[in-house]
């Protein structure tokens, strides 16, 4: 091919000014060609490395977020299991609320006390709640019963209250609230 052009073009009947301007196209071509599958490649391969390495800085970033996430709550079930074994063996959520509300002196102002389980799925906990009502109780009575179940090592919490006044005059109130715990 480059034959077939050399024949067509006699170099030596050229002016100088005419080889400039070829070899000047010769050279921007060489040039171009030298970017494009040398040069190029090279820039191209170190910004996709430049991505990639910036795409696992953030995993490795996630990644060491999620363990310290991990290690957390591993730290906090670990607690759980401690304080769990130390619960008074065969302790119950009905009972542990029955021997409080005589502590906190409501226990003649309890209507009613209603307990259920709920068995927790992929565990070998059951969800035990009772749901009970004091009726015509002071203020102070209520915040003593309400610190005593939430203040207990058994790990028993207050999921619900419902709180209305029973009589302005006296100050009395009456009071819906579910208390939960796990058990085994």
């Amino acid at each position: 091919m480059f034959e077939s052009i050399t024949k067509h073009v006699n170099l030596s009947k050229l002016s100088q000014r005419e080889k400039i301007i070829v070899a000047g196209g010769g050279l921007a071509l060489l040039i171009f060609l030298i970017v494009q599958f040398l040069i190029a490649p090279v820039f191209e391969r170190n910004a996709q490395m430049r991505r990639s390495v910036q795409a696992k800085t953030t995993m490795l970033a996630e990644m060491q977020r999620l363990k310290a996430d991990h290690d957390g709550l591993k730290s906090a079930a670990t607690q759980f299991e401690a304080r769990f074994a130390r619960r008074t063996k065969g302790f119950t959520l009905f009972s542990f609320l029955d021997q409080l509300a005589g502590q906190a002196r409501v226990k003649e102002r309890v209507s009613y006390m209603r307990p259920t389980k709920t068995e927790q799925k992929n565990s070998s906990f059951k969800l035990s709640r009772v749901e009970m009502k004091l009726e015509a109780v002071t203020l102070e009575q209520l915040a003593t019963f309400l610190q005593g179940v939430e203040s207990s090592k058994n790990m028993v919490s207050v999921s619900k209250l419902s709180i209305t006044r029973r009589d302005q005059k006296e100050g009395l109130l009456d009071a819906i609230l579910q208390v939960e715990t796990l058990e085994t």
